[in-house]
């Protein structure tokens, strides 16, 4: 069965599924379903919980054994499968496939994985999960839909606020909801509930920038590499999604790397910061960045953006955060990069 991430609050206020499948690529969203549903299982008697990541290496016989794993205290249990490369396999489709013709009783699977494409989604382990369960596809918030979302979770909070506050806040975050909720978290703490006009949001946020994200890319940009370790070890300290710096530090990244190829065409600077529509307050920053690094360094730093994303997914050992470092450096200036 498909399910809208909206109404998930809905169907799990009834009886729970055996099997639910989470995709997409947008991560509050994702992550929140995921998080309902671990909830709605506790609520409902699944004491115990299973967590199995499909890696390289990951062998599959791991779900059979913990579908046919009896509790000593025949406790109810949760197996969360992550596969953060998207794809189970020859050998996991069939693994999915065996689970769903006999699931187990008292057992809740929690499937979780990026966006999947169409043949991924007429494939026979998904379909045989979308006939026994719910599958919930996430995609990104449309920036036409982003103002009514963000006025949305503002008075969840028992804030009220005036339609100017909320168009502010949308162009702050621009699409990132994960960004979006971080700053209504904040939003609470420095102003409490009740009304919330434009000049109140400004200020709070101008309050709450003490290790902002979007300090810690203009601090880049000006080349100050100690103030952007310390402004990274901030941001990890407060609990930041190690997904929010990353966007806001390849969406720079991106920008430049496109700004840096006009001007390798013959694009005068400046024309290539107008065309780019750069802020008239960030024009020197971005002119510094561009004068320190060349098209390829820009490149290789998209390059890296993407390891990263792969990283806050699970895919290899490195940690996302030192990643996150390795990038603040190489867009500061501070560690090299190859010419």
């Amino acid at each position: 069965m498909r399910l809208y991430p909206d109404r998930i609050d809905e169907h799990l206020a009834g009886a729970l599924a055996p099997v639910y499948l989470v995709s997409g690529d947008e991560p509050l969203q994702h992550g929140e379903c995921c998080d309902a549903i671990r909830a709605a299982a506790r609520d409902a008697g699944h004491s115990t919980r299973e967590v199995l990541e499909v890696g390289g290496s990951f062998d599959w016989n791991q779900l059979t054994a913990e579908a046919a794993a009896l509790s000593l205290f025949a406790e109810k249990k949760v197996i969360d499968l992550r596969i953060p490369g998207g794809k189970p396999g020859a050998e996991g489709s069939r693994a999915l496939t065996t689970y769903c013709d006999n699931p187990p009783p008292d057992t809740l699977l929690l499937v979780s994985l990026p966006k999947l494409d169409r043949q991924q989604q007429n494939a026979k382990w998904f379909t045989a999960i979308d006939r026994l369960g719910v599958t919930i596809q996430v995609w990104p918030i449309e920036p036409a839909r982003l103002p009514a979302w963000i006025e949305k979770r503002l008075t969840q909070t028992g804030m009220v606020p005036t339609r100017e506050a909320v168009r502010l806040l949308a162009d702050r975050v621009e699409g990132n909801l994960l960004a979006a909720r971080q700053e209504i978290e904040k939003l609470l703490l420095l102003h409490g509930p009740g009304p919330l006009d434009a000049d109140q949001l400004a200020t709070a946020v101008a309050d709450s920038a003490r290790y902002d994200v979007f300090e810690l890319v203009d601090s880049a940009l000006r080349g100050d590499g100690a103030r952007v370790l310390h402004i990274l070890d901030g941001l990890r300290a407060e609990g930041i999604a190690p997904a929010v710096v990353l966007w806001a530090l390849h969406r720079e990244a991106r920008a430049l790397a496109t700004m840096s190829a006009d001007i390798a065409k013959g694009m005068s600077p400046d024309q290539a910061i107008s065309r780019a529509r750069v802020f008239s307050k960030r024009v020197m920053l971005v002119q510094q960045a561009l004068t320190r690094l060349r098209t390829p360094q820009w490149l290789q730093l998209l390059d890296l953006c993407q390891q990263t994303d792969a990283a806050i997914k699970g895919v290899g050992e490195i940690q996302p955060w030192d990643r996150l470092t390795d990038i603040v450096l190489r867009l500061s200036g501070t560690m090299p990069t190859a010419a």
